[in-house]
């Protein structure tokens, strides 16, 4: 009944989040008039561990996938790589492997695609090596992110690093990082086109921090972990990143940046395109009220007249809450047209 209603299907999720469990088939892919409404089918989110048959029906009549993805759970069935292996325009690829050792499995049949794939997104969670040189055939991809929690998972970026993706604009690194000394070679070759770089949860080198500045000139978003000694290495990044319009930090006494002074460097050393700011507070914000009050006396009085936006991002464990006279003063500086957003925010990895 529900399928008779879809004249043309655009995106389908069909995924298990039990492991190892012999699932029912969901077979409409068997209604009559199933062709007619999946031949358009554009976004598949699919678990390697569906019925086979469901693959190969798939496979019969949906060659036009622009996005796929697949969170690994067992090993690829012949009928799943025929799928892959049969689209025509893929072009945003997402595989979350959390099980198995990699997915070394289905890396042929997506080396068809390394003209016509600009996202390609990778994660993990084994404390193993995945294999990933495999990505040095997608010279297309105009955005990449490689979320892993380990070191050992980036064994294969010592040679990753000499690859240049010409088209590379979006760069992401939402945990681990490779080693520092990778990371520069492979910002040297490919950072000049970047205009986002997430370099993880995890604390970095001073060279890595310069060879942004260098090798990185057209950031426009950027994410990093400071320690608190290096109010500095900010202080630089802002005068240097001249088109840096957004920026996310992380602010706690002993470990991080001081707020006050994030708050000083930001107003002083910020560019004319620099509009947005996000912090993540690791405690409860200590900022004091006419420090707040300093700091948006100052952004009023840049010479550039963007509107700020102001993101705080809640630690996951505790409880966060603007304290009611640094929301008193927030609201001012939002009637006076100096704020135009500002928002609290769950923590999100």
């Amino acid at each position: 009944m529900f399928m008779n209603q879809i004249t043309s299907l655009k995106r389908l999720t069909y995924t298990d989040n039990i492991i190892n469990r012999n699932l029912d088939d969901l077979s409409f892919t068997c209604f009559l008039g199933t062709k007619d409404y999946l031949t358009d089918l554009l976004e598949l989110h699919c678990s390697s561990n569906l019925p086979s048959k469901f693959f190969y029906q798939l496979s019969q009549m949906c060659h036009n996938l622009q996005s796929l993805t697949i969170d690994i759970k067992c090993e690829a069935s012949n009928e799943l790589k025929e799928l892959i292996s049969l689209q025509n325009n893929l072009k945003d690829l997402i595989l979350s492997d959390t099980i198995l050792d990699n997915w070394i499995g289905i890396i042929p049949c997506l080396t068809k695609h390394s003209n016509t794939l600009t996202r390609l997104h990778l994660h993990g969670n084994n404390n193993k090596k995945l294999s990933l040189l495999f990505v040095a055939s997608f010279t297309n991809l105009q955005e990449i992110e490689f979320s892993f929690h380990y070191d050992k998972n980036f064994e294969d970026f010592e040679k990753l690093q000499y690859v240049t993706f010409p088209k590379l604009q979006i760069l992401n690194f939402p945990h681990q990082c490779p080693k520092p000394e990778y990371m520069i070679k492979f910002l040297e070759i490919n950072g000049n086109n970047l205009e986002t770089l997430n370099i993880g949860t995890y604390r970095m080198s001073d060279a890595l921090d310069l060879s942004i500045v260098k090798y990185c000139p057209n950031i426009k978003e950027f994410s990093k972990i400071f320690n608190n000694n290096e109010i500095d290495a900010l202080k630089i990044i802002f005068e240097s990143c001249q088109y840096l319009e957004s920026i996310k930090l992380w602010c706690g006494k002993e470990w991080y940046l001081n707020e006050k002074e994030t708050l000083e460097i930001v107003a002083k050393y910020s560019q004319k395109h620099f509009y947005k700011l996000k912090i993540y507070n690791t405690i409860n914000s200590e900022l004091l009220p006419e420090d707040l009050e300093s700091f948006f006396i100052s952004w009023k009085n840049r010479p550039s007249k963007k509107l700020l936006t102001l993101i705080i991002i809640k630690c996951f464990y505790s409880n966060y809450a603007v304290s009611e006279k640094n929301m008193e003063i927030i609201e001012k500086y939002k009637n006076l047209g100096i704020i135009k957003k500002f928002e609290v925010e769950d923590f999100r990895w």
